[in-house]
Formats: C-alpha cells, structure tokens, sequence
C-alpha cells in the first residue's frame, strides 16, 4: 500500500543517513587523533599543547591519515575540507621533500664530469697503458735496481720529512694560537710562504743555503756532515715543503680547544705533560694524522725542490719522480709509466691507512 511504501523509504533514509554520520564521526575521529594544523574540522576547540607535542595524541603519519580521510573527502562526506584543498596539501608536502637549494642534477652532473675530466679519465688512461704492456715488461720496469734505489729514498725522506713536520708543525701552531709576541701576524704568513713560492725557487734557495760554501752549509761541513747533493739535503727540502700542511691543519683545532679544560686540570693536580697527554693530545691527533698524510703524499710526487739539492746521483740521491722525468727524456714511455702507476698505488694505499686511522681516532674521542 502508500502508506507502507511511504514507511520503508522512511526507513532506508533514517539507514543511510545514520551510515553517513557514523562515517563522518569516523572521520572526525581519525583528524582528532592525528590532528593538522589548519585542517581541523568546524566547531573544533582548539587543541591544547605542551611545547612541541599535542597533550595525550599519539603520533602518526601524514600518509594514514590522508589514506583514512581521502576517500571520504572525495565523496563530499569529509570534515569541511574539499578535494582541492587536499591536492594543494599533498603537492606542499611533495616540495617540502625536494631540496632546498635547486638544480641539483645539473651540479652533480657538472661534478662528475669535472673530476672525471681531470682526474678519473687520465688515471684510467694510466692503467690502460700498463695494462697493454705485458706483465714480464711492467714487473722489469718496477722491480730493477735502480727503481728499487729511488723507491727506498723517496719513500725513505718522504717519512722522515712527515714526522719531523709532525713534531715541528704542532709546535709552530702551538705558539701560534698560545702566545701574543710583536711579529707574530709576519711568522704566520711566512708559514704559508712555501705554498706560494714555486719548488724550484725553493731548491734553489734551499742549495744556496746549505752547500758546502754556503752561509749555513760551510758550518755543517766543520763538522763534516753533508747536506746538499745527500739525502739529508732531500729530507730539508720535503720538510719545507711539508710544514704548512700541517700547521694549518692543527691550527684550528687548537684555537677551538677551551682553555678552561687545561685550568681545571691543573686545578685537580695534573702536571703538564699529564694535561698534554691526557686533555690536548687526544683532540689534536685527528688534525696531525691529517696533516702528516697531505705532508706526506705532497713529498711522494715533490720534484722542483729536490732536484737541485739533491745531487741527482743514480742509486743514491735519484728519487723516483727524477726517475720517470728521466725515463721520459729517453723515450722510455713504457718504464716510465709502470713506475707512475707504483707511486699512485701506494700514495692511494698510504692515505687509505691514514683515513683509517683518523676514523678510529674520532670514534675514541666521542667514546671518551
């Protein structure tokens, strides 16, 4: 009859009238528990917050909740929040997860081929070249006996030098940052003079000084030491070139280390070496680790310094760069390139260790 059709539609209305506003209290429910600034539904109290956290709401993810209100918004049964308003939020949250600063495709892109045009395509080209040499070739090229003599001095003064720089490196920084005396602003330039002043300006200088007729080499040879064309002369001159590396190094970590933890040492009864060893070592020996490897690989591939004072004696004072210089020059390409790729095996093997080395010493120091 009408009536009882009038009173089934009644009631199919009352149903889905009650299913939507269950699914909307749903949707209520899931913004309260995961509420967005700005999106809060209409008649919403303002929520109350302790700091940075909302009291008592615990946190989830922007992607459940658009996946748990989206749906709903779509169909124009949401919060108050059309579908437009959510696109512009999902597009928002899409370029806040970009990086700040732009174009970084085209920098790596330029990155790439600038280290792979200056450094990755010449060395490769360098190992292709051995490669085609044969084995029994490379392994006569590297392993003579005059390879071997120019491996030993090289490698031999290149150590010494580092340490020494070392040493004398940290003491020159040391009285750098410590010490105000008049003078001090042309010492610290002078520290960086061997950087700017060509090698071979520097071997001169450095033979000039220290031959035997020279204003210091003439007191070395009273007491018959020899220092030019010897491998002493070659330990100074990769010394002179090494130094600024380390002291540039150490300098800013001593300028960063607080003074008051040296005074409350001395004020709980430590000596000084007790203070050096136990307070400022520590936290400079990743700095000089660093400074004696660039000191070190610097004095490895050094040429213009050395090859004036060092007499360039075959089995005696020839380094292995005068060695590949020298092979060039008789069209030994082949020799010449089997001992580059021994010198940048180990330069690369040395500051491998070195790196290790440096990693420990920065786990020690956030450990302690």
């Amino acid at each position: 009859s009408a009536r009882g059709a009038k009173r089934r539609k009644r009631i199919s209305m009352t149903a889905a009238s009650s299913t939507r506003f269950t699914q909307r209290d749903n949707d209520i429910h899931s913004i309260r528990v995961n509420p967005i600034p700005g999106h809060l539904p209409r008649g919403h109290p303002p929520l109350k917050r302790e700091g940075r956290q909302t009291r008592n709401l615990p946190s989830y993810s922007l992607g459940c909740w658009l996946r748990q209100v989206l749906p709903s918004l779509f169909k124009g049964e949401g919060p108050g929040m059309g579908s437009h308003r959510v696109l512009d939020l999902m597009n928002a949250t899409s370029r806040s997860r970009r990086g700040v600063l732009p174009g970084f495709g085209l920098s790596m892109g330029f990155t790439v081929f600038y280290l792979s045009l200056l450094v990755l395509i010449p060395l490769s080209a360098l190992f292709f070249k051995t490669a085609s040499m044969g084995w029994g070739h490379f392994y006569e090229a590297i392993s003579g006996p005059r390879a071997i003599a120019s491996y030993k001095i090289t490698l031999g003064a290149s150590l010494i030098a580092s340490l020494l720089n070392v040493v004398f490196g940290l003491l020159v920084a040391w009285v750098l940052v410590r010490y105000k005396f008049p003078g001090r602003g042309l010492v610290d330039a002078l520290v960086d003079l061997p950087f700017a002043l060509p090698t071979a300006v520097g071997g001169i200088a450095l033979t000039q000084a220290y031959a035997p007729n020279g204003f210091l080499g003439k007191y070395f040879d009273k007491w018959g030491i020899e220092v030019a064309y010897a491998p002493l002369g070659i330990v100074i001159a990769l010394t002179f070139i090494g130094l600024p590396f380390v002291v540039r190094t150490v300098q800013p970590v001593l300028q960063e280390l607080d003074a008051q933890l040296e005074e409350s040492a001395a004020t709980l009864g430590a000596g000084r070496w007790q203070t050096f060893t136990r307070i400022i070592f520590p936290h400079i020996l990743p700095a000089l680790l660093t400074g004696f490897a660039l000191a070190f690989a610097r004095a490895i591939g050094e040429y213009g310094s050395v090859v004036f004072i060092s007499g360039n004696m075959p089995m005696k004072t020839e380094i292995t760069p005068l060695l590949i210089v020298t092979k060039l020059e008789q069209y030994d390409y082949a020799g010449a390139t089997g001992l580059a790729v021994v010198m940048l095996v180990a330069s690369f093997v040395l500051l491998i260790a070195i790196n290790s080395l440096q990693s420990w010493a920065a786990r020690r120091n956030s450990a302690a």
